[in-house]
Parts: C-alpha cells; sequence; structure tokens
C-alpha cells in the first residue's frame, strides 16, 4: 500500500494514478496531464523521460515534469530547458481561524471562462481553460464581476492541492485571497483529505499560508521544457 508521505512526494504522478486517472496519458514510463487540462508530468525513473519527453512535444510544445529531488534526462537535440522553478510543499498542519467577510460561491461551468481570463490577467502562461475541471473553484464577486478566486489542481484519495489564488489587480489588499484559502481548505478538511499547495521559494505568499497553519514539507521543483 502506497502511504500518503509517498505520495506527496511525487504528487503529480499519483495524481495521475488515482483522482486523475482520466486525464492521464502514459508514455514509455512517463505520466502526463491531457494538455487540455494542465501541462504538468511526473517520472519515476529518469532514464525514461528522454523518448517520453519528445512524444509528448508532439501534443504541446511547452510544459513542466515536476520532482521533488531528481533531475529528468532530456534530447538536446529536441528539448530545451527553458527555466527551472525552485518550489516547495506546503500542507496544512494546524488551521488557524479566519473570519469570512465575503460571500464565497462555488462556481461552475459557466464561470469557466471568467476564471480563465482573470488567471491569465493576473498570471498569464500556463493555466488552460480546462484545467477548471481539475476541482472546485470558489469565487467572490463584485459588482457581479468575479474579482478574486481559489480553486483546486492535484488530487489523490489523501490530499487535494490548493491552487490558483488569484485576486484582480484592483481589488488586492483586502483580504480575499486570505478567506478564499481558509474557504477551500475547510472544503478539502470536509472530505477528509489532506489540504496541501505548491509555490516557490521566497514567495511573499508563504508568509499568508503559514499564518494560516501552512508548513514547508519539501521541495518540489518545477522544469519547464519547449521543444526546439
Amino acid at each position: 500500500m502506497i502511504t500518503l508521505e509517498e505520495k506527496l512526494k511525487n504528487p503529480v504522478w499519483h495524481s495521475l494514478n488515482e483522482t486523475h486517472k482520466k486525464f492521464a496519458i502514459m508514455l514509455d514510463g512517463v505520466q502526463f496531464y491531457n494538455p487540455e487540462i494542465n501541462n504538468f508530468g511526473a517520472f519515476l525513473e529518469t532514464d525514461k523521460t528522454i523518448k517520453a519527453l519528445n512524444k509528448y512535444t508532439e501534443k504541446t510544445e511547452r510544459f513542466f515534469l515536476v520532482s521533488e529531488d531528481q533531475t529528468p534526462i532530456i534530447d538536446d537535440n529536441k528539448i530545451v530547458l527553458e527555466k527551472k522553478i525552485n518550489g516547495c510543499q506546503m500542507v496544512l498542519d494546524n488551521l488557524t481561524d479566519v473570519e469570512i467577510t465575503e460571500e464565497i460561491i462555488l462556481l461552475t461551468q459557466k464561470n469557466m471562462d471568467e476564471v480563465y481570463d482573470l488567471i491569465w490577467l493576473v498570471m498569464p502562461g500556463f493555466y488552460q481553460k480546462r484545467g477548471f475541471e481539475m476541482g472546485n473553484f470558489y469565487g467572490i464577486f463584485k459588482n457581479n464581476k468575479l474579482i478574486a478566486i481559489s480553486g483546486q489542481r492535484m488530487q489523490t484519495d489523501d490530499f487535494i492541492e490548493v491552487s490558483s489564488v488569484v485576486t484582480h489587480p484592483n481589488y488586492t489588499r483586502r483580504g480575499f485571497a486570505k478567506q478564499l484559502i481558509q474557504h477551500t481548505t475547510k472544503e478539502i478538511l470536509k472530505e477528509n483529505k489532506l489540504p496541501i499547495l505548491h509555490t516557490n521559494k521566497g514567495n511573499p505568499a508563504i508568509e499568508l499560508y503559514e499564518k494560516l497553519g501552512y508548513k514547508i514539507t519539501r521541495d518540489m521543483n518545477w522544469w519547464l521544457y519547449g521543444k526546439k
């Protein structure tokens, strides 16, 4: 039986084995998300990544491999490393109570375009519109406009990742992100799963996550590759 700790060490791999199995593409022993959903991949053995990455470029030209401490091997003639993001994984230790002053709405399929537009406004680059299908998304509206969201991304039978925490630039510093993270975390706990999240090392938001009861547990690194 695979332990929770083992799953946390390779969250993409185990998400694709469990809750997100319907989104999985297996290529030569490396697992990837359907690129219409997400552009993450994961592996167990580094010598499997060379052929697999070459094949995945037939489906999408830019993508990430995610790993705690292993470095993928690539075909330099076909693949280029664009950047490595030094990240960390955080897990809920002891949830801090936060006063919820805003109405937080469970978003539906009709909000998918609004979610996409808001994420690309604040964090352009890698979110796919069908990423909305990975889990629940929650939002705050002002004047009938979606101005802040939080969502769920990687999932297994044991954990759910909090992700896509975004606030419109005109509405920052009002505590919306804090309330959304708190709400999303509580919803995960209702499912008897461990709330986790990932972020870049040195991200100022880490202070907020820690205040809400999360703690850093390990490195979790992203290698962004592109097709030559």
